[in-house]
């Protein structure tokens, strides 16, 4: 494929467990980018796999074990954590958002797949945002 290095939020993951098959398979291809996600991404995604889909924590640990296995996790730092403020104030964006794009600025992304964030946005000359269900002609 390419040398692009990319990067998954919550939102697309989640999407491997979903009764939405166009989106669970194209989730499931991105996988095979080798994404990066966060430890963030990760706590995220157990949250809504128990509040809101009811997942028993012995398949919670199964599916979080199979995303660690195609995923590069980053941690949370104070670095992550300082870019994340500055993230949140220059582009108004919500600041669980802005500590998803500072760690995938951080560890060197092209691109951050995202459902929830404004598809196109070219984030600090380095970052593009893309929603992987958009259709695109190009």
């Amino acid at each position: 494929m390419s040398d692009e290095k990319t990067f998954m939020d919550t939102n697309v993951l989640l999407y491997l467990v979903s009764s939405d098959g166009a989106k669970a398979d194209k989730a499931e291809s991105l996988l095979r980018l080798d994404p990066v996600i966060s430890v963030q991404v990760l706590n995220e995604t157990v949250n809504v796999l128990r509040r809101k889909m009811r997942m028993t924590w012995p398949d919670i640990t199964e599916f979080l074990d199979l995303v660690r296995f195609f995923c590069t996790v980053e941690p949370l730092t104070i670095a992550t954590f300082e870019r994340g403020v500055l993230i949140s104030q220059k582009y108004m964006l919500n600041f669980c958002d802005s500590m998803i794009v500072s760690t995938a600025l951080l560890s060197g992304c092209d691109f951050l797949y995202s459902e929830d964030l404004q598809d196109g946005l070219f984030v600090e000359n380095e970052l593009r945002i893309r929603n992987p269900f958009e259709n695109r002609l190009s």
